[in-house]
């Protein structure tokens, strides 16, 4: 296990876990912002050791995480605050670039910084009394560590110009219904949930998992014809993989398959 002062990361059975822990609403200030790029980088490590399948991002505390930490933004010179910026913005690129799915379980307030953190993730769940929204343009600001990208991307951009340009926070709820959140549980449930769906991922070929997520990420904003070689471009690294040969030869002897991501 990692040791940070406001992060915790660890990873047991091929399933990690990047907990949040800074109280009291896990507020995004520099420290914690280095330590979610240094855990996340940690994460691409144990996935290139073969060690990480699937990642949890969660917080401890009744809320994900309130965004930025204003309090201190409010010292920062304005000559500092590009820099401060992009210090969000490289600890959440970071996460989004871990090659394994990233599944975020979110609880409480995901606000600003903190829903652009979990728009970073792969996979929503959220508990039933969790809110969501961009408030940046109530402070005069935008949505500046990938808000306006991953949001529109996700739901289409009148939908995400709703959510940026009112600043308001939105439902459980409403957030499945815009198609922001995969799941919505109650709130005992979330952390069950998201294991339950990070262990039926890290039960697959970790290699095709992976280059499923690249063949999607990649061709997506893809005219259909470069897509669909982008597709193919990542299937055939699966095709010399031992994973696929001990699938088929478990099928043949009715087995469950041992995959090492080989």
């Amino acid at each position: 296990m990692a040791e940070f002062q406001f992060v915790r990361y660890r990873v047991e059975n091929f399933i990690g876990r990047l907990t949040l822990n800074r109280p009291p609403v896990n507020a995004l200030n520099r420290q914690l912002v280095g330590e979610i790029f240094a855990a996340a980088h940690i994460a691409k490590r144990d996935t290139e050791r073969r060690e990480l399948r699937a990642l949890i991002l969660n917080a401890e505390g009744n809320h994900f995480c309130a965004g930025a930490d204003l309090k201190e933004r409010q010292d920062v010179p304005d000559a500092e605050v590009e820099k401060v910026v992009q210090g969000i913005r490289d600890a959440i690129q970071a996460v989004a670039d871990i090659k394994v799915p990233v599944i975020a379980a979110v609880q409480g307030t995901a606000a600003g910084g903190g829903m652009e953190l979990a728009l970073a993730a792969d996979i929503r769940v959220l508990a039933g009394t969790a809110k969501m929204g961009l408030r940046e343009t109530a402070l005069a600001i935008i949505p500046g560590a990938g808000g306006t990208q991953r949001l529109t991307r996700l739901i289409g951009y009148a939908r995400a110009l709703e959510w940026i340009a009112t600043a308001r926070m939105f439902e459980a709820h409403e957030c499945l219904a815009y198609g922001v959140a995969n799941r919505v549980v109650p709130e005992t449930e979330v952390a069950d949930t998201a294991l339950y769906c990070a262990k039926l991922i890290a039960a697959n070929g970790p290699i095709a998992v992976q280059a499923s997520k690249e063949a999607m990420l990649r061709g997506m904003d893809e005219p259909l014809s470069r897509a669909m070689e982008i597709e193919f471009e990542c299937y055939r690294r699966v095709i010399p993989t031992q994973d696929r040969r001990e699938a088929l030869a478990a099928f043949a002897q009715k087995r469950q398959p041992n995959f090492k991501g080989e």
